[in-house]
């Protein structure tokens, strides 16, 4: 009798959980369009409009904002163009912060000073996520574009502040 109780208990339940997982399913699919994709973004390649770098990096970047805006608080998409053999010295940022990179090369070190035999190499597609407080720098040999995803505000903080451009 307690396994035919059992049984009857775990059909009851199975049945009850595909009932509810079907009628969420339902009610989701039966939105309209317009509602399940509100506030979306998209962005086609040849529409980015570039302007010039955060006054926060070395003079010769460029940056297209995607989503939200790094300078107020919230979730931001930015990509950045550097130029080729670009140097951002020693630096660190209060938040977390995650750089694709779309095209390029990027070389990419840790630690308080530029040693370019410790970097590591980022090929398009390579990911990479700093924690905040990561000491780290970056260099590139040829033309390169960077997607940084983040939470604002985006702030960098040079680890020698005769280093930062907003100090020249």
């Amino acid at each position: 009798m307690q396994k035919t109780g059992s049984l009857l208990l775990i059909l009851i339940t199975t049945g009850c959980v595909a009932v509810v997982g079907n009628t969420t399913k339902a009610t989701v699919s039966d939105q309209p369009i317009a509602a399940v994709h509100e506030g979306r973004v998209t962005v086609q390649p040849g529409s980015l409009e570039w302007r010039k770098g955060p006054a926060s990096l070395p003079p010769g970047a460029e940056m297209s904002i995607l989503e939200g805006d790094p300078a107020a608080a919230g979730p931001f998409t930015m990509r950045l163009r550097l130029p080729r053999n670009y140097i951002v010295p020693p630096h660190y940022h209060p938040a977390i912060e995650r750089v694709t990179v779309i095209s390029g090369r990027l070389h990419m070190g840790m630690g308080e000073k530029i040693d370019m035999g410790s970097a590591t190499t980022l090929i398009a597609g390579s990911f990479s996520m700093m924690p905040p407080g990561m000491r780290h720098f970056a260099h590139t040999l040829e033309e390169s574009v960077l997607q940084v995803n983040g939470t604002g505000p985006w702030r960098i903080v040079y680890v020698n502040s005769n280093d930062d451009p907003r100090n020249r």
